[in-house]
């Protein structure tokens, strides 16, 4: 691959959350002029899982037993899944023309214990994404920071880290940004002083599992928030819940659906008697109301929005509710378009790996110190790396209207 280091870069970006509805796929042009990064979106999908796949790995989360036989099974078919979700990404987004694949794959277990990270898996092998579409493929972002000391999580705060420092500048208030997936994460982004980011607690997590047990299994979520809005949120169980000592933990931690789960919901609700819509009014006020108490801490004044609970009209109204002195926008109003934000966030670390860039924010990870990210397989050709970029990012914008012509004449490498 040759690419001179004042080119726009390519890359196609791959997730799955911890909700594992499907794989999220974005491609953006990515370049950097005076410490600055420039992010051009250029489109975003989301492919779902086969229902077979997803069952399979949700038969492998915690409490669940797992074997070797069955994480190389699914190593090797969500690597599958992900080679065909990059193939669509290069062809229906990049046009065919894209110079790199970046991987977060999907996590199926994050140890912590004792408020340490000890390690973290993600399956999703790269090599068949590197086989299928011939792109050098950047994999395995979470490890390094781990091995630093830090949690590997949330690593949505090196993207935030960069784009909301212009609005926090401006305002002179401290902006947040907020990712609700299967767990809920918030970046902090003050006028002055450190970064800091890390896991509030579950978003949708609990919310999916009750949601499908309310209806028989009928749907995976509480679409459009439905169910929770005819209930009434119980203070005996939301009293129960927010004790939990996670909540109470001091940053840099992380968390997942190892701790968050249907047995988790079993112990907090035994000996209650509820209804469906009473324990999904509860639980998203528990997703809100953990929430906000973080955003209260650091003085938040402006929480910026992203991820599917955004689309969650209950939750995002008792998220207001319990924040009524904050604006509350998604990352849509700022150009970048919140179904895909991680995606773009995947494709910007495969980005700064290439680059020789450090791709973690140490004083939100936690980790010892900045550390370039993950491990890269190669595609058809050798790997012939850009020159380093010799510095580092500081600031970054998503392209608007006037930037759309930016790199329209990239020639394929």
């Amino acid at each position: 691959m040759t690419v001179r280091r004042s080119d726009e870069i390519r890359v196609v970006g791959l997730i799955s959350g911890t909700s594992l509805d499907g794989i999220d796929v974005a491609a953006a042009g990515l370049s950097v002029e005076d410490g600055t990064v420039l992010l051009r979106p250029l489109g975003h999908l989301e492919l779902p899982y086969p229902d077979e796949l997803r069952a399979d790995l949700l038969a492998a989360l915690p409490p669940n037993p797992c074997t070797a036989e069955r994480l190389t099974k699914l190593d090797t078919q969500v690597g599958q899944a992900f080679a065909e979700a990059a193939a669509h990404g290069v062809r229906e987004l990049a046009g065919g023309d894209a110079d790199l694949i970046a991987s977060l794959g999907q996590t199926v277990f994050h140890w912590v214990e004792n408020g340490v990270a000890r390690g973290t898996l993600q399956v999703g092998q790269p090599a068949w994404i590197a086989e299928r579409t011939g792109l050098p493929v950047v994999a395995d972002l979470r490890s390094r920071d781990v091995a630093a000391g830090g949690h590997g999580a949330p690593l949505a705060s090196t993207l935030d880290a960069l784009w909301l420092r212009n609005l926090a500048d401006e305002s002179g208030h401290a902006v947040a940004g907020l990712n609700i997936g299967g767990i809920a994460n918030i970046t902090v982004v003050p006028p002055e002083g450190e970064v800091v980011a890390y896991d509030t607690g579950p978003g949708n997590a609990l919310l999916d599992v009750a949601a499908a047990r309310v209806t028989g299994g009928t749907q995976r979520s509480d679409l459009d928030g439905r169910l929770a809005a005819l209930g009434t949120v119980r203070p005996e169980l939301l009293a129960r819940l927010l004790a939990d000592a996670y909540y109470a933990a001091q940053p840099p931690k992380s968390t997942g659906k190892e701790v968050f789960h249907g047995g988790y919901l079993d112990s907090a609700t035994t000996g209650l008697t509820l209804s469906g819509e009473d324990l999904l009014a509860t639980l998203t006020e528990l997703t809100a109301v953990s929430i906000a108490r973080e955003c209260v801490r650091h003085d938040v004044v402006t929480v910026v929005v992203s991820g599917g609970g955004a689309d969650n009209p209950s939750l995002m109204a008792a998220l207001a509710r319990n924040l009524p002195d904050t604006a509350l926008k998604t990352s849509d109003d700022l150009g970048l378009p919140r179904a895909g934000k991680e995606a773009y966030l995947t494709a910007l670390l495969g980005w700064l790996t290439l680059s020789g860039v450090s791709g973690n924010v140490p004083t939100a990870t936690g980790a010892r110190g900045p550390r370039v990210l993950g491990s890269i397989s190669p595609g058809d050709g050798p790997l012939r790396l850009p020159a380093p970029l010799g510095g580092t990012v500081t600031r970054l914008r998503v392209a608007g209207e006037a930037d759309k012509t930016v790199g329209d004449t990239h020639e394929p490498s």
